[in-house]
């Protein structure tokens, strides 16, 4: 009988946070803009060594460079189609 209750209790709790109407934010904003903002600290932080060295200089020139572009997305459509389709033999 509590398990019911306690169901009953954390649905309806949830069912006010999570109302049917609520827009939702955009997960693909909100997922650029938090990858804006790390690339840009990380930036920060490595402009911020101290260098004394060539080879100092040109570390953090490569990883400026690197973190300069973006980021590897994932292909739109995939290369095959899922699921596979079965071999005429295994029929």
């Amino acid at each position: 009988m509590m398990l019911l209750v306690r169901s009953v209790f954390w649905l309806t709790v949830a069912y006010m946070v999570i109302k049917p109407a609520v827009e939702l934010p955009d997960a693909a904003a909100l997922s650029a803009q938090a990858v804006n903002a790390g690339t840009r600290i990380v930036a920060e932080q490595i402009q911020s060594i101290p260098c004394d060295s060539l080879q100092c200089v040109g570390g953090k020139a490569v990883l400026a460079a690197t973190i300069a572009t973006p980021a590897a997305t994932a292909p739109s459509a995939a290369l095959f189609p899922l699921p596979r389709p079965r071999p005429a033999t295994a029929s």
